[in-house]
C-alpha cells in the first residue's frame, strides 16, 4: 500500500512539473501573441508564402519540384517538423529540418544549398513547419540518437563565456523574472523559425542559440556544427508533447 502511494505521489509530482512548462507565448505582451495568433498580422506569413511558392517550383537538371516527390504538402508534410532533429543515416549524424531540406535540395534537384539563414531556406523552412502546428512536439525515440541528446544536455547545463553563464541558469532557474527589461522565458523551441521584432525579421532556432552565446561572450559556433544541432535534439526533448507553433512571433 505504501509502495503503491508513493508510486501515485511520485506520477502526480511528475505531472505538476510537466504542467509548469509553458509556451515563450505566454510571457508575451497581448499585442504580440494577437500577432502569432492571426495568420493575417503575422509577419512571419509572408515568409510561409515564399516557401509554398517555392514547395510548387520546378527547378533544376530535371525540373523537379518538392510536390513533385511529396505531393501536398498539408498531407505529406504533416508533423514531419514535429519529428525534427531526426538522425541521419547517410551522415550517421543528427541534422536539423534545414539540413534536412537542403538535402533534398542538393541530392533531388541537383542544385546548390540554400545559405544559412538566406530568406529561401527560411521560408521553406517556415512553410513546412507550418503543415504541423498545433501537433505535439515529438522528437524520435532513436537509441542512435540518445548520445547526441545527452551532449545536447550537457551543454545546455554547461557554464560558458566570459560571464560564465549556461542556458539553464536563465531557462530553468530564472524562468519569469525579468532581464534587460524582458521576461526571462523556459526556452522552449516550439515556434522556430520565428519572427523576432527586436530583429525585424525571421530566423532560425540556431540563428537564436547564437545570439545568447555571443550574449555571454562565448565562442560561437558557426551555423550547422553538431553541437548546435545536439543542443536543438536536447530543446525537443524538454519540450517533448508541446504544441508546436511554427512560425511563430517573438518580441
Amino acid at each position: 500500500m505504501k509502495r503503491a502511494f508513493g508510486l501515485l505521489a511520485c506520477a502526480l509530482a511528475l505531472g505538476a512539473a510537466a504542467d509548469e512548462r509553458k509556451s515563450g507565448a505566454q510571457f508575451m505582451g497581448a499585442s504580440t501573441q494577437a500577432m502569432q495568433r492571426d495568420d493575417t498580422l503575422n509577419p512571419a506569413m509572408l515568409w510561409v508564402g515564399d516557401g509554398e511558392a517555392q514547395w510548387q517550383a520546378k527547378a533544376g537538371r530535371d525540373g523537379k519540384s518538392c510536390a513533385s516527390c511529396h505531393g501536398d504538402a498539408s498531407a505529406g508534410m504533416r508533423g514531419v517538423a514535429a519529428r525534427f532533429p531526426a538522425f541521419d543515416t547517410h551522415s550517421k549524424l543528427p541534422i536539423n529540418l534545414a539540413q534536412r531540406i537542403n538535402q533534398c535540395r542538393v541530392g533531388k534537384q541537383k542544385l546548390p544549398p540554400w545559405r544559412p539563414e538566406s530568406r529561401e531556406l527560411l521560408a521553406m523552412e517556415a512553410y513546412v513547419a507550418l503543415q504541423s502546428r498545433g501537433m505535439p512536439v515529438a522528437p524520435p525515440r532513436d537509441a542512435r540518437l540518445k548520445q547526441p541528446t545527452e551532449r545536447g544536455k550537457q551543454l545546455f547545463n554547461q557554464r560558458i563565456g566570459q560571464l560564465n553563464l549556461s542556458c539553464a541558469q536563465c531557462h530553468d532557474a530564472n524562468w519569469g523574472k525579468r532581464l534587460a527589461g524582458s521576461t526571462i522565458p523556459q526556452g522552449h523551441a516550439s515556434a522556430y523559425p520565428i519572427y523576432r521584432l527586436e530583429w525585424q525579421d525571421m530566423g532560425s532556432l540556431q540563428r537564436r542559440l547564437r545570439n545568447c552565446m555571443s550574449g555571454v561572450r562565448a565562442e560561437v559556433p558557426p551555423y550547422g556544427a553538431l553541437e548546435l544541432v545536439e543542443l536543438e535534439l536536447y530543446l525537443a526533448a524538454r519540450a517533448r508533447g508541446m504544441a508546436m507553433e511554427s512560425p511563430g512571433v517573438r518580441p
